[in-house]
């Protein structure tokens, strides 16, 4: 094989095996980032990606091996990274239609574990073509970079290194640099001019493959155009905010009379604010009965910790409503507290910790008349935030006749369900536990205390809120009540299956949501469907 200049200088074959290395790890952090604002960033959205991408760089390992062996031509290999440079700058521009199209067939064609199907084929069709040839360079470097068998462990010892490297880099500065500064779309963009650059040096020593990488260039060049913004809700055009943060993509809109968080694209509401200083109608105002289960001989006097702060709906409502209270929260994304100080009138008094909350109850040594556990998140449930450990923790850090308040955004039908696991863990831990559902959502508040009159005093304190609407609310409330019956259901640090368990309520959730429309396609065919979205 007759080496081109460029290639005797081992220096720049251990630069491309960095820069590879450098890029599939960024396409795969890129990927996680793509796919959570609509199949959310669950483990097992993680354990797809991560699937996925390891068959790829698998069959591109094999690829690339037999292909060198067949024909030792660099021209080849710089070619397929040319390829992959095109591909994954292509990602921001069809990625997200791509997503939608393939949700749009699945939610007909699939009767189960529709997050599991849906997010790995989207994986499948836009990630394993470009990082199948990635996976082909450093089988391709090692036939191009040893030169006899008394060198061969060292060069691709150091092809490794450098490889291993590159991830490393790959790993951090899109998670920390490019993704919170610039967004994903312009980080895939990024990293495909990286690979796009590398082979034009390579090209131009060569004096070769002139026009693909003039073709390359321009195809780069428009998906920039294209594919800079990075607007996932692409068909909205009035949001007040649309960006993503370290831990997710957010969204904020506002009408006349509120003002609302989303961290997904296409449904959910993580907070509120209430314009006109009435009640949210969602899962807050249920949650105010906590103070009041207290026994204080004013709400206000009640010391708050709001676990999951998000943008302060909950801290707003009970100030609100009680007065002026003492309400510490934690919010493990410093952004959203940026949004709520901007958008939700959430004062600077309210202090909020950046830090997760189990490890905030670590620190801290306070205890709490009231504590809010609100950081349950469609599918996203942290573990750390559901097992016995915690709520013990939670427990130790509650008053006498202290109230915890958990809201569970996810009601399940079937047996041994999410919220029947997290109910009765928690009542594995505290003596009184007692549930309420709040009409026309999917959520479930759940009060516990180791205060035996804990429903006693929610009705005496009925006669002290002056708000009449808020007392008509309470007073259902109240009267909805349901002492729970703990069962086995048991969740502990070594053992909790949140993700799996909660795929199973939001694929319950999505058939109930999608039948309607199953039903027409059966009768109508898909012109019916299009005639009644239309």
């Amino acid at each position: 094989m007759k080496r081109s200049p460029i290639l005797k200088n081992r220096l720049f074959l251990y630069l491309t095996e960095f820069f590879a290395g450098m890029s599939v790890m960024a396409v795969e952090l890129g990927a996680s980032r793509l796919l959570a604002p609509y199949f959310s960033s669950s483990q097992i959205v993680w354990t797809i990606i991560i699937g996925t991408i390891m068959i790829a760089m698998a069959l591109g390992n094999v690829y690339g091996g037999r292909s060198a062996d067949r024909k030792p031509d660099p021209d080849r290999l710089y070619g397929r990274i040319l390829a992959a440079a095109v591909w994954i700058a292509a990602i921001p521009v069809v990625g997200k239609y791509i997503i939608l199209g393939i949700s749009a067939v699945l939610i007909f064609a699939v009767n189960s574990n529709f997050l599991i199907w849906a997010a790995f084929a989207a994986c499948m069709i836009i990630f394993v073509f470009p990082l199948f040839l990635l996976g082909t360079v450093t089988p391709s470097l090692a036939k191009y970079s040893v030169e006899s068998l008394e060198d061969s462990g060292s060069t691709v010892g150091t092809l490794g290194a450098f490889n291993t490297i590159g991830s490393i880099i790959g790993t951090f500065v899109p998670t920390f640099v490019t993704i919170p500064a610039v967004g994903t779309s312009v980080t895939f963009l990024i990293f495909s001019g990286i690979l796009l650059i590398l082979c034009i040096v390579y090209f131009v020593s060569r004096r070769a493959g002139r026009g693909r990488c003039v073709t390359a260039s321009v195809l780069f060049l428009l998906c920039c155009g294209l594919g800079a913004s990075d607007s996932f809700a692409f068909w909205e055009h009035d949001l007040a905010y649309e960006g993503e943060s370290v831990y997710n993509y957010l969204q904020v809109r506002e009408n006349d009379s509120r003002v609302i968080l989303s961290t997904n694209v296409l449904f959910g509401v993580q907070s509120v604010l209430v314009k006109e200083q009435a009640l949210t109608g969602m899962y807050y105002d249920y949650a105010m009965a906590a103070p009041l289960m207290t026994g204080a001989e004013r709400p206000s006097d009640c010391r708050m910790l709001i676990l999951g702060m998000g943008t302060g709906t909950y801290a707003t409502q009970c100030s609100r409503y009680f007065g002026e209270m003492e309400i510490e929260g934690v919010e493990i994304d410093e952004k959203i507290t940026e949004l709520a100080r901007t958008y939700f009138e959430l004062p600077e008094s309210v202090p909020v910790a950046t830090y997760d909350g189990r490890a905030y109850l670590n620190a801290v040594e306070e205890k709490y008349d009231v504590i809010m556990v609100d950081a349950y998140q469609d599918i996203t449930i942290p573990f750390q935030m559901s097992s016995v450990e915690f709520f013990t923790l939670v427990k130790e850090h509650l008053t006498e006749d202290g109230v915890m308040v958990v809201n569970m955004n996810m009601r399940g039908r079937e047996e041994g369900n999410i919220n029947q696991y997290l109910a009765d863990t928690i009542a594995s831990v505290f003596d009184q536990v007692c549930t309420v559902d709040v009409p026309g959502t999917t959520n479930r508040e759940l009060f516990a205390s180791d205060n035996k009159a804990m429903t006693e005093s929610l009705a005496a304190g009925l006669e002290k809120l002056e708000n009449a609407e808020l007392a008509d609310l309470m007073a259902r409330v109240s009267g909805g009540l349901t002492p729970y019956e703990a069962g086995g259901y048991l969740m502990t640090d070594d053992k909790a299956p949140v993700e799996l368990l909660g795929m199973r309520v939001i694929d319950d959730l999505i058939m109930d949501e999608v039948s309607y429309y199953k039903d027409i396609y059966a009768e109508k065919g898909l012109k019916g469907v299009l005639d009644s979205l239309l």
